[in-house]
Order: structure tokens, then C-alpha cells, then sequence
């Protein structure tokens, strides 16, 4: 039985255990209504038991299935380091909240179902576990320690919050500090911990390249490809046969260009351009991988099953083997290579009034980098434009074609978030030596401008034909998300126009991100902005793209690096060739919706990944920083804490507890910190000098806290920001005489003048200080500081207070003369209205003192005649007991 067969199966099973006729019946019973053939008894029990386990239906104690109630759902666990974690559901908006005793056990990635809680009344819908449907993993990476009789090993993967028990038959030889995969063999419960055995030693945590490899290993990334894909690769040749090359275009004689990073080796796209008559010939080529990774092929399940190409710091961790993605499929330079090409005709509007998608062969002139084009277009550098002087005016054309590209997605409403990247250079050992803003420059934009054109119009020709197809996928922002926005930036006097049912265009956020370019709140508009975008992701129906602001869109010019665009590839070029039967439509419509969903989580995955190793290197490059000091801006406000990103793209935490001066509350709504008695605000976007606290390079954690001239500073503000809240409630009171204000004011100007005086001293005191210490020496020496530096803060204000001491005498004094002038009928009510509450008060007591005593009598008197009652009918047993006994005397 085939999936399809197979999910047809489970649809009728399930509508006739969702129909009201239907009454609870096991297995054996149901097979019997529905008059299930004794053959096909054995594959009716596995659909049963597949619903159970996909948590579709609830099977009793008695083995009776039951439809689930309304309040019953499954969907994925994720949980946290605190205990508690969050249910995400299909077709639900929010994840639900799981507190920490309602999880039964669930682990990270657990498939569970779960019970939702009617009566929470918090922002988020609550729950809890009634069941693991399923494991989500079976297999960890972790640091393995031992002891005596046993070992035990602390997951990488924090969100897996318990140890796992490794008896000493298991430890496969491991010692303390060994990075090792583990593989689950209990998942024990609430009261248990895990139990496991050791698969694999991949190294001791202090060996180089050890760190990346757990990573690796810990989200499953595949390295080695199985052997009969190699054997697959080893009958493929290495240069194009000339069979190959028949019956396609051949545009071997136009001037071809690939443009690429300087280390890219795997080049899959390279373009051609001229213009005649005020028309742009722009060619598109894409390497034709289909050619050579056949379906159902070896090859073709082992790229399926990577999804993507993962871009790791220091490797790739390729789809295709490398004499695929290097060589065969690689547009190398002066090489004939097989290629899909879009070919546009493009006015000067930059309309494409005609194309076509053909199977070609190219041969390109020139290998070019990025940084060569920029220098010889924007730099003109003479070096770099003597060599590649033949290709100038096609450089140059580029460029020239690429801004009426980019004018016609903005005028569409194409958003552009422009956030720098990371670019992290390593030692031969893996150690990081430095990390920096990866420089974008105009040549970029031209390449990217290319392949958008490519990838709509490829998206646009197979929608109109109805086919199969994969597209790419951008939905339409939440209407909540977009409220909340709106909300935000009307705050700064922006505002976003929805239509009726709270939808908006996409040109309503390019407009915006337009009208903040260069102001204060750029950076802090701009990341609010993103969070209210949904993730992009692979479909089987074209949904639009709402970032790029296309109806049509799809990833063709990437099948090296990308299943998707491999797979469409197929597509087309059975339908270059008339082979698209009915047979072979229906065959994808059965395979796509599974691909598509199987690529879009594998993307999620490599994303992850990445992240993962990129946070790694950049805490460990920031140990050599603790102690020093740097300027940053706030990047992400939570209840927690405070995110500061530096200027080479470095992210780290200030928690809210360690935020100085005041007691901090997180403001949702303005996405700020405010102290509660200073009413300081930290926000987003906001510029702040943090010093390095600590670093965490196995939790990839970096923690600051503001600078201590920066909070010195603020200090001095808050309190003048203190001193004028008092004024103003001190002039509250009409009381005050005027030359009482005169004398605050020249006392307020005293005092203003000397902390300024202060501040002036203080700053020059600085600049005349030694050089900064050594790297070395501020690692070690600033531990202790940190633990003085809440003395020094108190010892600095009281040496304020001190040298303020006169000011703040003249402050008692005038607060003094301002009680004298308070009249003696202001005086005289305020003491009348105190004495009121205060007899107030005493009423209340005696009233609640008598009514407890009236109470307290009235139960004693209860007490007595429930006693004399008891008493009384005793007493009349006891007498008829004895005037029966006298009777039957008597009778005898």
C-alpha cells in the first residue's frame, strides 16, 4: 500500500469516527461495521493504530476509540531551560504555555497531546500534556562526565534540561570532558532521569574543531554520502560528452560571466547581456544538476534528504558530492557545462515583454568576484579594469539594468531589511581571530537583481500552465502583528494603512522603512518591522511573495545548493520535451506537497545550524574581551533583559537584574525598560557603552552590564531628573511663597553648577589616566573589580552627598520655611481629617471586637442547648428503656 492509498484510508476512517451515528467500538468491532475483508484486516489495524499514534483519535483503557474532545490537540513540545514550555500546533496562531508541572515528562521535540485549560485567563491560551505520542529525538550530543560505577552526560542542547544515566557497560570507553553522541534508551519520567548508551566519541571538548563537530552531530547534519551514492558520482563523468550537448541552445559564443564570492567553489548561475535597440537580451544560465541527479536515484534520495547545502564558519557541508557541486555542475571558467537558461527581453522600463526557458550549453569567459566588479565599475581601478578590459561595457550594462530592476520592485512595493552579516575569520585551529560586518557592495545587488527576474518569471510561466510546481512562499503578515506595529510607530508620528478586514500592501512597510531611513528610531523601527513578517517557506500553490511584493515566485536558480530548485528543474524540462502525461502530472501532485513541507523544515535546520556555530564562535572570540568596554545599541528588550549588538554584529545580554540604580519593568507595548522610581528608560535602538561580564561559550551565552562612565553619568541625570520631580511636587502646594521658589531655584542652580564642576573634574581625571591595562591583565584583574563596583558606586554617592551637603541644607531649609507657611486651617483640617480616620479605625475595632464576642456567645449557647438535647433524649431512652425492662419483668 502506497502513502497515497494510505492517507485515503485514515480520511474515510476518521470521517466515520467523527460522524454522529458513531458510538465507541475497538479495532475488532469497527472492522466488522465497516465489513473490512479478512485480508485486509492486518493493514486496517495499522491505519487504526497510525491515527493513535498521530494523535487524530484516543484509543480508552478498553481499547474503545474515540474521536478527540474540542479541547484535546497535538501538536510539538519545545520546552526551556526553567522546566516549562510551549505546545506549537498546526493551524494555530499561538503556541500554547505548558508550566513546568503539567509537562508529564515531555521533552524538546516531543509530538504530544495535549489538554487545553478553559478557565486561563492570561495573555496565552494554557494547557497541559495528557500524553508523548511521540519522541522527537532519540539521538544527543552532550559532554560526558563519570564516576566510579557509572557516567552521566549534560546535553548540548540546554532545552533537554535532564542528565542522562550512562551505565558503565555503555560508556564505550568515554573519560570526563569527552564530547560524545548519545543514543536514548529510556526516556524515563517525571521522578527518573534518562538513561542512555554512548554511540560515538567525537573528541574531548578541548580538541580543535571539536565544538563545530557537536554541532554537527547535534542537528543531524549528514557528512559522509552512503556508498552507493559514491558509486552513483564515480559513473559520472567529468567533462561534457558531446551526445549531451545535442538538441540544446548553444550560447558557447556570447560573453559569460559568473559573479561570486572569492572561496565560492560551487557556481551554479552565470549571466549574458546586451542591448539592441533600447531592448535588454539578459540570460539567465542555471546549472542543469537534473542532468546528472536522476530520479529516484541514489544520488537524488540522498539530496532529498539533506534538503539544502549547510554554510558552516569554517565548511560546507554540501547537497551534492564535490565533484558534482565543484566540478561537473560547477560553471567553471573556460569549460563546457550543460544549463537551464532563462532568456528575457527586457524594455527600458524594465518590463519583460518576452522570454523563454530552453535547455542550453555555455561556456563562461570570465570567473569574476564581487569585489573585482565593484573595483572596476564603482572604483575604476586600473589594475582590475586593464585586465578585464573586454568586459566593461557588459559590467557596465549590469549595473544599468539592474537600477531599472530595482526601480520596479520598489515602485511594486519591494521591501528591502538590510541587516548587516556576519563574516568570522578562524585559525588553522578553529580558534576565531577576528569578526567583522561582511561588506555588501553594488555588484551583489546586480546578481540579485538577475535572479529575482529569473525566478518570477519561471514561477509566472508554470502557474499560468497549471502544472505541478514548487513555489516560494511569503504570506501576508497577521493582522495582529501589523496592529501592534502600527500601535508602536504611531508613537513617532508614523502610520500604516490597512485595508478593511486590517490586511496591508507590502508598499505600506516599504514606505515606512523609506520614512525612518536616517532618523534615531531606524534600527528599532526596522527590527519591530521584521518581527511582524511571517517565515518564507515552499508550497505546491503560488501564494505570493509578500516581501518582494510578487504574485509569482519561485527558487529556480540554485539546484547545486537547493532540492526545490532541483526539483522543479525535472519539472521543466519534462515539459521542454512534451513528457508531462497525466500519469506523470498525478505523480506530482502526489510528491510535491511532501517535498515541499520536508525542504522547508530541512531549511529551518541548516538556518539553525548556522546560527548555532555562529553564536559559538563569536562567544568564544569575546573571552579575550571580558573586563573592556564597548559601545553598542539595543537590539531586543524582553521581561528578562536587555540585547546589545556591537558594532561588528556581536550580540550579547544585560539582565534586567543587573541594570543599576533602580528597580526595571519591561513595557510590552513600547518594547522599553523603565525604572520604577527614576522612570529611566532603556529602549530599542537605543545607544548604550556596556563592559563585557562574562562569557559562556558552551551555553553560547555573553553577558554585559552597563559601563560604569555610562552609569555615573546617568546617575547625575537621575538624580537632577529626582531633584526636579520633588520641585514639582513640592509647587503642588499653593502655600509656598514665592520667595521660597526664588531660594530653591538659586539652591537648585548651586547645586547643578557644582555636580557639573564635579563631572568636569572627574572627566579630566579621567584623561589623564595610564593606558589601558592588557588584555591579560584586564581578564584577571577585572573579577575583583566587578565585585567592588557596587561599593564604589555607594562610596561615589556619598562622596556626592558630601560635597552637595550645603546644597542639600538649603533644600531642608526651605522645606522647612515651606511647612511654616502652610495655614493653620490647612493644618487644622489635616489633623481633623487624620483624627476622622483614625476614629474611624478605632469604630471598625470595636465593632469587629463586639461582633466577634456576639458571635463567639451565641455559638457557646448553641453548643449548651445542642448538649441539653443530646442530654434530654438520652435521658428519655434511658427511661423507656427501663419502663420496657419493668414490662417484660412483669409479663414473665
Amino acid at each position: 500500500m502506497n502513502r497515497e492509498e494510505l492517507e485515503s484510508k485514515k480520511e474515510m476512517i476518521l470521517q466515520f469516527i467523527s460522524s454522529k451515528e458513531y458510538r465507541p467500538m475497538n479495532a475488532k468491532e469497527m472492522a466488522i461495521v465497516l465489513q473490512v475483508p479478512a485480508k485486509d484486516k492486518k493493514v486496517f489495524k495499522s491505519v487504526i493504530e497510525e491515527l493513535i499514534t498521530e494523535g487524530k483519535v484516543h484509543a480508552d483503557l478498553k481499547g474503545k476509540i474515540k474521536p478527540l474532545a474540542d479541547n484535546v490537540c497535538t501538536g510539538t513540545f519545545m520546552a526551556t531551560q526553567k522546566g516549562f514550555g510551549f505546545v506549537r500546533v498546526e493551524g494555530m496562531e499561538d503556541d500554547i504555555f505548558i508550566s513546568a508541572h503539567k509537562t508529564k515528562g515531555a521533552l524538546d521535540g516531543d509530538k504530544v497531546q495535549i489538554v487545553l485549560d478553559t478557565h486561563s485567563h492570561g495573555k496565552r491560551q494554557e494547557g497541559e500534556v495528557i500524553s508523548i505520542l511521540e519522541r522527537g529525538n532519540t539521538i544527543l550530543v552532550g559532554t560526558y562526565s563519570s564516576s566510579k560505577s557509572y557516567g552521566f552526560v549534560v546535553a548540548d542542547n540546554h532545552k533537554f534540561t535532564k542528565d542522562i544515566y550512562i551505565a558503565k557497560s555503555d560508556t564505550k570507553g568515554a573519560i570526563t570532558g569527552h564530547k560524545v553522541v548519545v543514543e536514548i534508551t529510556d526516556f524515563g519520567n517525571e521522578d527518573r532521569n534518562p538513561e542512555g548508551r554512548i554511540v560515538e566519541i567525537i573528541g574531548h571538548i578541548n580538541d580543535p574543531g571539536v565544538d563545530i563537530l557537536s554541532v554537527i552531530k547535534a542537528y543531524g547534519l549528514p557528512e559522509e554520502y552512503p556508498d552507493e551514492v559514491m558509486d552513483q558520482v564515480e559513473g559520472i563523468e567529468s567533462e561534457v560528452a558531446e551526445e549531451e550537448k545535442a538538441g540544446r541552445s548553444d550560447y558557447r559564443d556570447l560573453q559569460t560571466v559568473t559573479i561570486d564570492g572569492e572561496d565560492a567553489k560551487d557556481l551554479d548561475d552565470a549571466i549574458t547581456l546586451t542591448k539592441e535597440n533600447g531592448v535588454y537580451h539578459l540570460g539567465v544560465h542555471i546549472a542543469d544538476v537534473s542532468q546528472y541527479v536522476t530520479e529516484k536515484s541514489a544520488l537524488d534520495k540522498e539530496a532529498l534528504k539533506r534538503g539544502t547545502s549547510v554554510y558552516l564558519v569554517d565548511r560546507v557541508i554540501p547537497m551534492l558530492p564535490h565533484k558534482l557541486s565543484n566540478g561537473i555542475c560547477s560553471l567553471n571558467e573556460g569549460v563546457d557545462r550543460l544549463t537551464l537558461s532563462c532568456m528575457m527581453e527586457i524594455n527600458a522600463d524594465g518590463k519583460i515583454i518576452k522570454h523563454s526557458i530552453e535547455e542550453s550549453v555555455i561556456n563562461v569567459t570570465r570567473r569574476m568576484s564581487y569585489t573585482s566588479v565593484h573595483k572596476i565599475v564603482e572604483e575604476h581601478d586600473e589594475q582590475e579594469c586593464q585586465e578585464y578590459h573586454d568586459l566593461i561595457p557588459m559590467f557596465e550594462l549590469m549595473y544599468e539594468l539592474a537600477d531599472i530592476l530595482e526601480k520596479n520592485r520598489k515602485k511594486s512595493g519591494s521591501i528591502n531589511f538590510d541587516f548587516p552579516e556576519s563574516k568570522i575569520t578562524l585559525d588553522e585551529k578553529g580558534k576565531p581571530l577576528d569578526v567583522q560586518i561582511y561588506e555588501r557592495n553594488r555588484a551583489h545587488h546586480i546578481i540579485e537583481e538577475f535572479m529575482l527576474a529569473a525566478n518570477r518569471t519561471v514561477a509566472e510561466e508554470y502557474f499560468w500552465q497549471e502544472l505541478p510546481f514548487v513555489y516560494r512562499v511569503h504570506e501576508t503578515p497577521d493582522v495582529e502583528k501589523i496592529n501592534e506595529l502600527n500601535t508602536f510607530v504611531e508613537n513617532f508620528g508614523y502610520v500604516l494603512k490597512t485595508n478593511q478586514d486590517g490586511e496591508i500592501h507590502p508598499k505600506e512597510i516599504q514606505k515606512l522603512m523609506t520614512e525612518v531611513a536616517g532618523t534615531p528610531e531606524e534600527a528599532l523601527i526596522s527590527r519591530l518591522a521584521l518581527r511582524s513578517m511571517k517565515q518564507a517557506r515552499y508550497t505546491t500553490s503560488c501564494e505570493g511573495h509578500f516581501g518582494l511584493a510578487m504574485k509569482y515566485y519561485c527558487h529556480f536558480t540554485s539546484p547545486i545548493r537547493r532540492y526545490p530548485d532541483l526539483q522543479i528543474h525535472r519539472i521543466i524540462k519534462e515539459n521542454i520535451h512534451g513528457k508531462l502525461s497525466d500519469k506523470r502530472i498525478s505523480h506530482y501532485n502526489r510528491i510535491l506537497p511532501d517535498v515541499t513541507t520536508q525542504t522547508s523544515l530541512l531549511e529551518r535546520r541548516a538556518d539553525d545550524a548556522e546560527r548555532e556555530v555562529e553564536k559559538m564562535k563569536k562567544a568564544e572570540y569575546m573571552e579575550q574581551f571580558v573586563g573592556q568596554t564597548f559601545e553598542g545599541v539595543i537590539s531586543g528588550v524582553t521581561s528578562w533583559g536587555m540585547y546589545v549588538e556591537l558594532p561588528n554584529t556581536i550580540e550579547g545580554m544585560i539582565r534586567v537584574a543587573d541594570i543599576p540604580g533602580d528597580y526595571y519593568y519591561f513595557e510590552e507595548e513600547r518594547y522599553q525598560m523603565v525604572g520604577e522610581h527614576t522612570h529611566k528608560i532603556f529602549k530599542l535602538g537605543q545607544k548604550i557603552r556596556v563592559t563585557v561580564s562574562g562569557v559562556d561559550k558552551i551555553l553560547r551565552n555573553i553577558d554585559f552590564e552597563i559601563a560604569q562612565d555610562e552609569d555615573e553619568t546617568e546617575g547625575a541625570n537621575t538624580e537632577t531628573r529626582q531633584d526636579a520631580a520633588l520641585d514639582h511636587n513640592d509647587n503642588q502646594t499653593d502655600a509656598v511663597t514665592k520667595s521660597t521658589k526664588k531660594a530653591d531655584s538659586k539652591a537648585q542652580k548651586s547645586v547643578a553648577k557644582e555636580k557639573a564642576k564635579k563631572q568636569k573634574n572627574s572627566t579630566k581625571a579621567k584623561k589623564t589616566k595610564t593606558a589601558q591595562p592588557s588584555k591579560e591583565e584586564a581578564q584577571s584583574g577585572y573579577r575583583a573589580k566587578a565585585k567592588a563596583r557596587k561599593l564604589a558606586r555607594k562610596m561615589a554617592k556619598a562622596e556626592a552627598a558630601t560635597n552637595s551637603k550645603k546644597g542639600k541644607n538649603n533644600r531642608n531649609k526651605k522645606k522647612k520655611q515651606a511647612a511654616k507657611t502652610i495655614s493653620a486651617a490647612q493644618k487644622q483640617a489635616i489633623e481633623k481629617a487624620f483624627a476622622k480616620k483614625i476614629a474611624e479605625k478605632k469604630k471598625r475595632a470595636m465593632i469587629e471586637k463586639e461582633a466577634d464576642r456576639l458571635v463567639s456567645h451565641a455559638k457557646s449557647n448553641a453548643k449548651k442547648k445542642s448538649h441539653a438535647k443530646a442530654m434530654g433524649k438520652a435521658g428519655i431512652k434511658a427511661k423507656n428503656a427501663r419502663s420496657g425492662a419493668g414490662m417484660s419483668a412483669r409479663r414473665k
